[in-house]
């Protein structure tokens, strides 16, 4: 029992949820001692999503393996493609296939949805006590990835919410510090990546509200959320900051990939229709992240360009670095009489 309220300890001790599924996937390896224990995850939109590996232990593994925070969809397996899992997400228990070791599926849900499998690969069948064990373990990660959601995100469109963002963005300028440090000693294998940081805002959005209600103008927001989701990859972390103002982090090959996404949302947000509104478009604007960068400070030079297409017939997206090039914009804090609402 010591040893099983040491891994409950552990479980809910951490805030990150990268870890916090490798330590789920060590807890059920340490107490059950089977060959494998992983945790994979459903990503993509619905009707093609894939398998994401967030952990796998195997019985002498030091350390977890996973696939890649930024690893790309189409690379993933197909949900079809395993069986045992599909029938693991259809229903409350555990699925358990017999061959040359005993598979035991566990479905891996949220307060809202089931979200993956953990699956544990054994020499025998596990015991109905221990079966009984690994549910309460995934009940109580279940609570608390509710705890989770309720601090991390916002109520009304789920996405991320702010206070969540100065971390993972320190995250990523460390990862362009490391790549811009590579590349300067010529130690970079691969092309590198960039990452960027866009901020949307809806254009007239007090319209709306004095228009129709708050009611219909969070509805906007719900579904903003919604096509936010469909418009990005799954990997890209989406916040709402509040109001109207949205952020989106992303790792491209280039800025112009990053600015064909943004141009994406753009105009799905345009050709929308919502209801009792009808159209509505969005100002985007976006940057490079990069080493060493603050929060503040790379949310300001994307706000920035933001205020530049507020001022320049709105429904726009713009790379507040073109914007520098062609001498559009300076460095200088923005100004000026705009009606940016």
């Amino acid at each position: 029992m010591s040893q099983l309220a040491d891994h409950l300890a552990q479980l809910t001790g951490h805030r990150d949820r990268d870890v916090l599924d490798t330590t789920l996937a060590a807890a059920i390896r340490d107490l059950l001692r089977p060959r494998r224990v992983a945790v994979h995850r459903c990503v993509g939109d619905e009707g093609a999503q894939r398998w994401l590996t967030r952990a796998r232990l195997g019985a002498g593994d030091a350390a977890a393996e996973a696939d890649p925070v930024w690893v790309e969809l189409e690379s993933l397996p197909r949900l079809e493609d395993f069986p045992t899992r599909m029938a693991a997400l259809a229903q409350d228990g555990p699925v358990v296939t017999l061959g040359e070791s005993v598979v035991t599926v566990f479905p891996l849900a949220t307060d809202r949805e089931v979200v993956g499998v953990v699956e544990i690969e054994s020499v025998v069948a596990i015991d109905p006590e221990h079966l009984r064990l690994v549910g309460s373990i995934l009940r109580i990660y279940r609570n608390f990835q509710g705890l989770l959601d309720y601090s991390e995100r916002d109520t009304l469109t789920g996405l991320l919410n702010r206070k969540t963002f100065d971390e993972a963005f320190y995250k990523i300028s460390a990862a362009a510090h490391r790549d811009a440090q590579l590349a300067a000693d010529r130690r970079l294998e691969h092309q590198p990546q960039h990452h960027f940081i866009g901020v949307i805002d809806i254009d007239h959005f007090k319209a709306v509200n004095d228009s129709h209600g708050h009611l219909i103008g969070d509805e906007v927001l719900l579904l903003l959320s919604r096509l936010m989701r469909s418009s990005f990859r799954f990997h890209d972390r989406l916040y709402r900051f509040g109001g109207e103002e949205f952020v989106v982090l992303m790792r491209c090959g280039s800025a112009e990939d990053a600015g064909q996404a943004f141009e994406r949302l753009r105009a799905n947000v345009q050709a929308y229709k919502f209801p009792q509104v009808g159209t509505i478009t969005v100002s985007v604007g976006y940057t490079e992240v990069l080493a060493g960068d603050s929060p503040s400070g790379a949310f300001e030079r994307a706000d920035k360009a933001v205020y530049w297409v507020k001022a320049h017939g709105r429904n726009r997206v713009c790379n507040l670095a073109d914007l520098l090039a062609s001498g559009e914009a300076s460095d200088a804090s923005k100004s000026g009489d705009v009606e940016l609402f």
